[in-house]
């Protein structure tokens, strides 16, 4: 099993960034995906999530009407589409697999990818 992210890099502040995460190696459409992002002396915290079936999304608060998170089972892909970048969202961001429904908490996830440094600027 294996989750590949790719896409960060260095925004300014009010930029955009796409965030893509590639799975292999087991049933893709069987897994609720998530994002997931840790900033420096931080905790892991939930960012977005997408059910199996890519019908409903769920965003935290702090990035409601600025991050959408989409899904591709041709590509066996999740994304993260990523508007109005604030200096705040400077993390490292984690693509998550879990088997079934969706959850907010990193502790119930299968899979994880090693994760995109995401860097926003003044």
């Amino acid at each position: 099993v294996q989750l590949q992210a790719s896409g960060g890099g260095l925004v300014q502040a009010g930029g955009s960034l796409r965030l893509s995460c590639a799975a292999s190696g087991y049933n893709f459409g069987g897994y609720g995906m998530a994002w997931f992002r840790q900033a420096p002396g931080k905790e892991r915290e939930f960012v977005a999530r997408i059910s199996r079936s890519g019908g409903s999304t769920y965003n935290t608060d702090s990035v409601k009407g600025r991050f959408t998170i989409t899904r591709d089972s041709a590509k066996n892909s999740v994304y993260l589409q990523m508007n109005s970048l604030k200096v705040e969202d400077t993390a490292v961001y984690y693509c998550a697999a879990r088997w079934g429904s969706g959850s907010n908490f990193p502790n119930a996830y299968d899979y994880w990818g090693q994760g995109t440094l995401v860097t926003v600027s003044s």
